[in-house]
């Protein structure tokens, strides 16, 4: 190339640079970067730029944490109230236990990053695995909402949780939960503790039942799908025990089986009963407790499964029914008073 042509050439160059607008020498040295990213070709370097300028108008179409959980929470408005709880307290505590996270744009949150915040935010594996589930539905959302392309949950791998056998109560202790319940308020917590031990239903689902919901001339209670931990719908038998309790403490059918502040209530009659101070109460004991003695006496996986609500026998055979403790399994479905004769 000749200098004439070569200073025409320049002349142009320097012409098209000043046409953005630009300081020159700054325009210039993005177009420098551009070439050496490309490594001298220019044609690469194109692509560079463009594939870029897509990655950046990308990585400006998302949202904060903090705005992705709002969104997913309003998503889910209408699930059963113990469903938003969880996911409000889960999120709640993944902001306040992981620094900076809140305002983090969900676009730039990696896998690594996802587990990393699940091992700080909780402690144990049944809290992490229900963690990740949560943090998988925020992302969920905003991948709906097209504010990351993909959900980083799901490379993170599942917290393994290995099932170990719930204690049941004891004869004794059985005893002393129900004579407890009788006289604690009048007995107005008596129907729901004898629903929890004799039919297994949740301490959440007793509280969303109401007498309309109690057949005593079918011997059955309806779980509404509504009202249930999993969703589904189920029906429970009454068993005599149950019967007696139900009949003592009926009420119309438009008033609610537990009083008002029934968790409140719950809490102190298991302290009147003698689980109090450095006494912890077994998680769901009235639930194992009547599942280990349904099976002990009834022989079968699948009626209790019915009964429980699963939705099949494994959980049952890992964690539900330790039959060890159980003592005179016909009694206890007999009547009040003889477990302990």
């Amino acid at each position: 190339m000749t200098k004439h042509k070569q200073k025409e050439t320049d002349n142009a160059a320097l012409a098209l640079l000043r046409s953005t607008g630009a300081d020159v020498l700054e325009v210039a040295l993005v177009a420098k970067t551009a070439m050496e990213a490309a490594r001298g070709k220019v044609k690469r370097a194109m692509k560079c730029i463009v594939a870029g300028a897509e990655a950046l108008r990308l990585q400006e179409k998302t949202v904060t944490f903090e705005k992705a959980v709002e969104t997913a929470l309003e998503v889910r408005r209408d699930r059963r109230t113990r469903t938003v709880y969880d996911f409000r307290y889960f999120t709640r505590r993944f902001m306040l236990r992981c620094k900076g996270l809140a305002k983090r744009r969900v676009r730039s949150i990696t896998p690594q990053e996802c587990s990393e915040y699940i091992e700080t935010a909780f402690d144990t594996p049944r809290q992490r695995q229900k963690a990740r589930l949560i943090l998988s539905g925020v992302f969920g959302t905003a991948v709906k909402r097209g504010w990351c392309d993909t959900n980083p949950v799901a490379r993170v791998e599942a917290p393994r949780v290995v099932e170990q056998p719930v204690p049941i109560l004891t004869p004794q202790q059985i005893e002393q939960i129900t004579t407890t319940a009788e006289t604690y308020q009048g007995g107005s917590c008596a129907a729901a503790v004898g629903m929890m031990l004799y039919a297994g239903i949740r301490p959440h689902e007793v509280a969303r039942l109401t007498w309309a919901q109690v057949d005593l001339q079918e011997q059955a209670i309806y779980i509404l799908p509504q009202h249930s931990k999993t969703g589904g719908a189920r029906r429970v038998t009454i068993h005599r025990p149950l019967m007696q309790i139900l009949s003592r403490h009926q009420k119309p059918d438009t008033e609610t089986i537990c009083p008002a502040n029934w968790l409140s209530h719950w809490q102190k009659l298991r302290h009147a009963s003698g689980w109090g101070g450095g006494r912890k109460w077994p998680q769901d004991a009235l639930r194992h407790t009547f599942a280990s003695y349904h099976l002990s006496h009834f022989r079968s996986f699948a009626e209790l499964q019915v009964e429980i609500g699963h939705r099949d026998s494994a959980l049952l055979r890992t964690r539900y029914v330790d039959q060890r403790p159980v003592v005179n399994a016909g009694a206890f479905w007999e009547c009040r008073g003889q477990l302990t004769a």
